[in-house]
């Protein structure tokens, strides 16, 4: 029997052999960190990893646990560190809430050079920063007093449109990095600059906004994607390139953009691939707080997603070539993009399969990768998978998975 899996506000029947699924080449996983199980708070979702390049063989992967707080693992996918949110207020307010995690190397932030992970704070709607010392230890340097990113009041806060996705921007003339977050249940991304608070912890500033389109023209009019009353089609998975000043942003029900991004300032967006829900009518049912397809696909429908549209990272190979990956929650797929000469061009994708030891993955959130040789375990670089539903057992869980990129059909090096 199949079960209604809940992808962004549209709920759709999960695609067990989708023809796109089936049509793809898999990869498996090696290693994979422990399950974190929702009804004890902790939620995987979203994975960074630290390079040592001293010891690149000890390298770290930082991942997000929503409740759970900030966990940090070592390569063979044992948690090493572990940081907890931060407590409500007060009784009525909400908890923090660790949504995205992006890493940043050798950033100037006053008069310190620091290799720095910086965190989506949902509940709380704030920014978080953590210095990562040489030996990949991880300390919190967030500003004592940190400022709401987008609610106006502490009460806004609680209603929850607050930081949700998050990447981060490095500096091309050696300053403070900025930091892209978009805002739950609305289409608004925010960059803020970083800065050191001068009592040596770190602060920011919002600089910029922009809005994407909630409404979008299609053969015969106007289309919106269907979602409860009141929320807007939000972003979540981002990364940016520094290579060429490019912002890439994952719209969950719509597609991915490319946003031209420098010194702080969007340019204008535009819409480089949709989802296969683009433009297809749908309603949503109060009583049973779903949506229903209500016709057939359009034609302005995208080919390769399926809602959500989510994480996204970028690879770089040794002769400039560059390629987008993002994750087609909706049916389990990883969807590859050649960016090395600006607009996605698709390129394919893959699975990952469930090996003797490893599960494979399903309806991932969030992903991350690297080519730099990381020892002998993951010597041409690391992808590293948050995994929506985690097996065997009897609870629900999730967690990620740790593939060799060698090992990945298609993988750049």
């Amino acid at each position: 029997m199949r079960t209604a899996a809940v992808l962004g506000s549209l709920v759709l029947l999960p695609l067990l052999a989708s023809p796109a699924a089936a049509d793809l080449p898999q990869v498996r996983a090696t290693v994979e960190t422990q399950p974190n199980y929702d009804d004890e708070g902790a939620d995987a979702d979203d994975p960074a990893i630290w390079v040592n390049h001293a010891r690149s063989d000890r390298s770290r992967v930082v991942g997000t646990l929503k409740n759970g707080g900030l966990a940090v693992f070592d390569l063979g996918g044992t948690q090493v560190q572990h940081f907890p949110t931060p407590p409500a207020p007060t009784p009525e307010a909400e908890a923090g809430r660790f949504n995205n995690v992006d890493i940043v190397q050798g950033a100037r932030v006053g008069r310190r050079t620091l290799d720095l992970a910086v965190v989506s704070d949902r509940g709380r709607d704030r920014i978080r920063v953590y210095a990562i010392d040489r030996a990949g230890v991880l300390t919190d340097v967030t500003t004592a007093t940190p400022p709401r990113a987008f609610s106006a009041t502490e009460t806004e806060v609680d209603e929850q449109r607050t930081a949700y996705g998050l990447t981060v921007v490095p500096d091309p003339d050696g300053g403070a990095p900025w930091v892209v977050v978009s805002r739950r249940h609305e289409t608004r991304l925010g960059v803020f600059r970083l800065a050191d608070d001068g009592a040596g912890r770190i602060t920011y500033r919002r600089v910029d906004t922009v809005d994407l389109p909630a409404t979008f023209a299609v053969p015969g009019g106007n289309w919106s994607p269907c979602a409860e009353p009141g929320e807007g089609p939000q972003v979540e998975g981002m990364v940016f390139d520094p290579t060429d000043g490019t912002l890439y942003a994952a719209q969950e029900d719509v597609g991915i953009w490319r946003i031209s991004l420098r010194h702080g300032r969007f340019g204008k967006p535009a819409l480089v691939d949709k989802v296969r829900e683009f433009g297809r009518p749908a309603v949503y049912d109060d009583a049973t707080e779903e949506c229903s397809f209500t016709g057939p696909p359009s034609p302005a429908a995208g080919r390769y997603l399926t809602a959500d549209a989510e994480g996204l990272t970028i690879a770089y190979g040794k002769r400039g070539e560059k390629q987008l990956l993002a994750s087609s929650q909706g049916d389990s797929t990883f969807v590859t993009y050649d960016i090395t000469r600006g607009n996605p061009k698709h390129t394919g994708g893959f699975t990952v399969a469930s090996s003797s030891t490893v599960d494979g993955v399903q309806h991932s959130d969030g992903a991350a990768v690297v080519t730099t040789p990381l020892g002998r375990d993951y010597p041409h670089g690391l992808l590293v998978l948050h995994d929506g539903e985690n097996t065997p057992g009897d609870r629900e869980s999730t967690n990620f998975k740790f593939v060799r990129w060698d090992r990945v059909p298609g993988s750049i090096r």
